[in-house]
């Protein structure tokens, strides 16, 4: 196994391999841009926009950056376990070109993320629109094995409407923005730790691997040891390591009780009607109702229904009664209890809930 929940410093290619292969359930990865700047940019009143700059940031040609990103991409994809996953941020000087790389390598591109940023630098020199939003691209590690997503939970976390690919956050700033000693910024590209929560809680479950080959001021691990996950963060400039390290000495994990999340309807077990009949729930003989108490069936010993003029499943004939093509058997069809009508389906809850 890896060295968990820790900080390694060094080159982000090396390192990965040195892990074993498949040991991480999910990457997050916010590259370096290759922002290309030529000049300094200036406000209207001649101040110096503390843009990135940095040497980090700098490629010789666009040939250089692609062959860094096919090698880091490359032990990405050894590194991930078959069922994982990748998130990689950018902006539009480079998300298209990795995203070609990722496919190129095996990739499956799940969605594009667009995180538009309520805050966002203006555009001082007028000669362009304002850049606003940054991509994120979510992509499979294998494109015919199962990945983790929490759709309910994004529901829930978005007052239980769908979550859409365009997610609105405001860029990180105020007392969540790490400074040194001096009062700049500890990290010219760190991300608000909302935009992680949201990652982890999507496409993790508690005590899962998140690895972050571009850690920074180590915004990942924080949110990430925060929800109960483990990590390990990548990062090459001591500095960097050493303010992540601090920052994640500080953080206090949620209790076991709290770092669950709504769980897909589709990673649930499935129960047969059967086991509801066999189980004593519902004996043989039992009528049930529609929702709306025009239909009635019986329950069979071998978990079947039937009604005036067919048998079959729970959701055959409740399509069969209703003239329909299809039908969810579980919410339609109701019991009596305490002289109250019931859906059967909380009966399946029951036996889900014995089997965890």
């Amino acid at each position: 196994m890896p060295v968990l929940d820790q900080v390694i410093e060094g080159d982000c290619v090396e390192n990965m391999r040195a892990l074993p292969e498949g040991c991480a359930d999910l990457v997050f990865a916010d590259p370096p841009y290759n922002l290309q700047l030529k000049n300094e940019l200036r406000r209207p009143d001649q101040s110096k926009v503390d843009a990135v700059d940095d040497a980090w940031d700098q490629f010789g040609s666009f040939a250089e950056y692609d062959s860094f990103t096919r090698a880091w991409l490359g032990e990405v994809r050894r590194v991930l376990k078959p069922t994982g996953a990748l998130w990689v941020i950018g902006s539009y000087h480079n998300i298209f070109r990795v995203g070609a790389i990722l496919q190129d390598l095996g990739f499956w591109i799940l969605n594009d993320v667009v995180w538009r940023k309520t805050n966002p630098m203006p555009n001082f020199r007028g000669r362009r629109f304002t850049n606003a939003h940054e991509t994120l691209i979510w992509a499979s590690r294998d494109p015919k094995q199962q990945y983790t997503f929490n759709y309910e939970a994004m529901k829930a976390l978005n007052d239980e409407l769908q979550m859409r690919s365009d997610w609105t956050l405001p860029i990180c700033g105020g007392h969540e923005r790490i400074k040194g000693t001096d009062g700049t910024k500890a990290h010219s590209t760190q991300k608000p730790e909302a935009l992680l929560h949201r990652v982890i809680v999507a496409s993790t479950k508690p005590g899962d691997v998140v690895l972050d080959p571009f850690f920074g001021s180590g915004t990942t691990g924080a949110v990430a040891k925060r929800l109960g996950r483990h990590y390990i963060g990548l990062e090459r400039d001591k500095t960097y390591a050493k303010v992540a390290r601090e920052r994640i000495a500080a953080v206090t994990r949620a209790p076991n009780d709290a770092i669950e999340v709504t769980r897909s309807k589709r990673a649930e077990p499935r129960i047969p009607f059967g086991w509801v009949v066999e189980r004593g729930l519902l004996p043989p003989g039992t009528v049930l109702q529609g929702t709306q108490k025009r239909h009635r069936a019986k329950v069979r010993a071998d978990g079947t229904l039937t009604c005036a003029d067919a048998t079959g499943s729970i959701h055959r004939i409740g399509a069969h009664v209703q003239g329909l093509d299809a039908c969810n058997g579980w919410t339609f069809w109701q019991f009596e209890h305490n002289g109250t009508l019931v859906p059967i389906d909380v009966l399946r809850q029951r036996l889900r809930a014995d089997l965890a």
